[in-house]
């Protein structure tokens, strides 16, 4: 038994649960895998394939190596998206709707930080300025330990 959990928490701790620039799209996985690593879930609510904020979010931060290398030491990273061109499963479908719901989402992009425990830590938008701006702004909701 004891065996069983140092292996289990080998693989947990080599990242399975994510890669440094991968986003989930399991609330469960994310939660679960913030208790494990302790780190806040950073939860991007966005339109992805219709949000001109969105994809401009993404292609100024998110898809940025000093976005990606801050995340990876930081977040576990939980994208809800909510498309227009692309269908999603059921599941996910439900699961987005019922957390838009759940924390009063109003328009796109939303980023919404939990704590490790599952409780909210802050929101923010779009902040202009690439990722270091970003990280200014999302450091001061979520500040480092």
């Amino acid at each position: 038994m004891k065996r069983m959990l140092l292996t289990v928490a080998a693989i947990v701790s080599m990242g399975t649960w994510a890669s440094a620039d991968e986003w989930l799209t399991d609330y469960s996985q994310a939660l679960a895998a913030s208790k494990t690593q302790n780190k806040p879930v950073l939860m991007d609510f966005t339109g992805s394939d219709w949000c001109g904020w969105c994809m401009k979010l993404d292609r100024e931060v998110f898809e940025k190596p000093e976005f990606k290398s801050y995340a990876a030491q930081r977040f576990i990273l939980l994208k809800v998206d909510f498309p227009r061109g692309k269908t999603l499963a059921a599941k996910e479908k439900a699961q987005n709707e019922q957390l838009a719901s759940q924390y009063g989402i109003q328009g796109f992009p939303t980023l919404v930080v939990l704590k490790p425990d599952g409780s909210k830590a802050g929101e923010l938008g779009y902040v202009p300025g690439g990722p270091k701006a970003f990280i200014a702004e999302l450091e001061k909701v979520a500040p480092a330990k």
